[in-house]
């Protein structure tokens, strides 16, 4: 026994050693450039929020917090680069709406939640449901009443097939028990185009593209998507103030994620840094004229929402039997 416990004290010694080295990286962190993975094309909305959250972490964190825009295949390019990437915090990923809605349309090399762990929630972002303002409704229950008494249904259009908009409008077609027409398009312009001109009835839309011809009274506001009303439009009533299913908040998710297996003290560690950037006035500003809602979670909380999130849409999928093009 004593020689065996010979044997035995260099691995204790070395596992000691590599324990007291990942205590020390912990403490220290973060000591070099941090990469932020935006799994689109410059210029979006998960662009625009990543910048603006890298450019405030950089001074509190004291470390460079760089986007790398890794844009291709529906975001998955960028998503599988930070699942499997070294678990140690230096690289984090902008998960967008496209995380919590891919793997239930197509099969994806990683697990949208097993594969990460959770850092904070920046931001959602609620569609707005719009009509033509000649449409003869000024309210979510008359368009309801009005779609019942049509026999061919609304239609609703889409920037394309899975997207919010899509399953926003099969979310409110089930909630409701409303026929509704999917019609999608190739990008939200043709689609705002169409319901611009009348040939189409309804459409969940970003805000930030159809305010302007809301407040030129060519379009009409009749509710947001989010759990909540929204603090961008508080005039407006929340989706879910008609329909329960709303209340997981149908809009645009903006999170930061990191690998799997990312020590607790790192994730603590960013994760309070970047509530304390949200909660900077401009940083606040800037998102709320972007039509977004602040929301800092911590990192549980952070994987808890884009789990219930994966959940929603995955059986809202399967219900409707959605197909991925």
């Amino acid at each position: 026994m004593h020689f065996l416990g010979l044997l035995l004290r260099p691995g204790l010694a070395a596992a000691l050693a590599c324990s007291a080295v990942a205590a020390l990286a912990q403490a220290n962190f973060p000591d070099r450039t941090i990469r932020l993975i935006v799994p689109l094309a410059a210029g979006g909305g998960g662009d625009i929020v990543a910048r603006l959250i890298a450019g405030k972490l950089t001074p509190v964190l004291g470390q460079s917090v760089v986007v790398d825009n890794r844009a291709g295949g529906a975001s998955v390019i960028g998503s599988d680069m930070v699942a499997k990437a070294a678990p140690d915090g230096y690289t984090l990923l902008m998960a967008t709406s496209s995380h919590v809605i891919n793997g239930s349309l197509i099969k994806l090399p990683y697990d949208s939640v097993k594969d990460f762990a959770g850092v904070s929630l920046v931001a959602t972002s609620p569609l707005m449901l719009v009509v033509n303002s000649k449409t003869p409704v000024k309210s979510v229950p008359e368009l309801i009443a009005l779609g019942k008494a049509s026999p061919k249904g609304l239609t609703y259009a889409s920037s394309g097939l899975g997207g919010l908009p899509h399953l926003s409008g099969e979310l409110l077609a089930r909630s409701a028990n409303l026929k509704l027409v999917h019609v999608p398009y190739k990008g939200s312009g043709p689609a705002e185009s169409d319901l611009l001109g009348g040939q189409i009835d309804m459409y969940f839309a970003s805000p930030s593209s159809v305010v302007p011809h809301v407040k030129s009274g060519a379009l009409r506001a009749l509710a947001m998507t989010g759990a909540k009303r929204s603090a961008a439009f508080p005039e407006l009533p929340a989706m879910s103030e008609f329909y329960p299913a709303f209340e997981s908040g149908a809009g645009t998710l903006y999170a930061i994620i990191a690998p799997a297996g990312t020590p607790q003290p790192v994730l603590d560690k960013l994760s309070t840094a970047i509530r304390g950037v949200i909660d900077q006035p401009d940083v606040k500003d800037r998102l709320t004229s972007l039509g977004a809602d602040l929301v800092g979670s911590n990192p549980a909380d952070t994987m808890k929402f884009i789990d219930q999130q994966v959940r929603l849409w995955d059986k809202l999928v399967k219900e409707a039997n959605i197909k991925a093009n």
